[in-house]
């Protein structure tokens, strides 16, 4: 069987691959599911077209087995399960591919960086609702922390759970000191003057 590197697969694949590792047959739902109450706090939330496009993917190349069952509603449905083949690709690229440094496309900064073209009211309020959604994420990843640590076979979910805790607590942090930067800035009177016509 060919090795993981033999067959590149995109991040968001291994990521899914990942979520069958846990031993579960699965639904695409309830892929979606387990990305939502995990993986979005530190990697990706996918659209359901993406989950089973990345399903697909996966039989294709043998990592993942589906087949059809009927529920207790009598409507079937298609549940997936990782491989051997699989699980050994899925390890080799956990242990064997390069550490990237992270992607980090932030809107709030980006804005803050544009300021120019806002008023230092608007910015305020930018920078303050990106401090509110990260305390709101911090929560959320700290009930996915506790859920985490009651699952079996899930301890190191549970560490990337507390790892995202700390982070959008950080990021909380960060943006507080941003509005005291902001407001730094606009008693120095080194702040431009807004001028959105150029």
């Amino acid at each position: 069987m060919p090795r993981s590197v033999d067959r590149p697969l995109p991040a968001t694949a291994w990521a899914v691959l990942g979520i069958l590792s846990f031993g579960e047959e699965l639904t695409g739902y309830e892929v979606r599911q387990w990305a939502e109450h995990s993986l979005r706090f530190f990697y990706w939330s996918p659209a359901m077209s993406q989950i089973y496009s990345e399903l697909k993917r996966l039989e294709q190349v043998g990592y993942a087995s589906s087949r059809t069952i009927t529920g207790d509603d009598t409507r079937t449905k298609r549940v997936y399960t990782i491989t051997g083949p699989g699980r050994v690709a899925l390890a080799e690229w956990v242990e064997g591919t390069p550490v990237e440094p992270p992607v980090l496309k932030h809107g709030a900064a980006l804005r803050v960086w544009l300021g120019h073209l806002a008023t230092p009211e608007r910015l305020r309020e930018i920078v303050a609702q990106h401090r509110d959604n990260a305390q709101r994420l911090c929560d959320e990843a700290e009930f996915s922390r506790r859920t985490a640590a009651d699952v079996p076979g899930w301890a190191y979910p549970e560490l990337v759970a507390r790892w995202a805790t700390r982070y959008y607590a950080a990021e909380r942090d960060l943006a507080e000191q941003m509005l005291t930067d902001l407001d730094e800035l606009a008693s120095s009177g080194r702040a431009p003057g807004r001028d959105p016509s150029g």
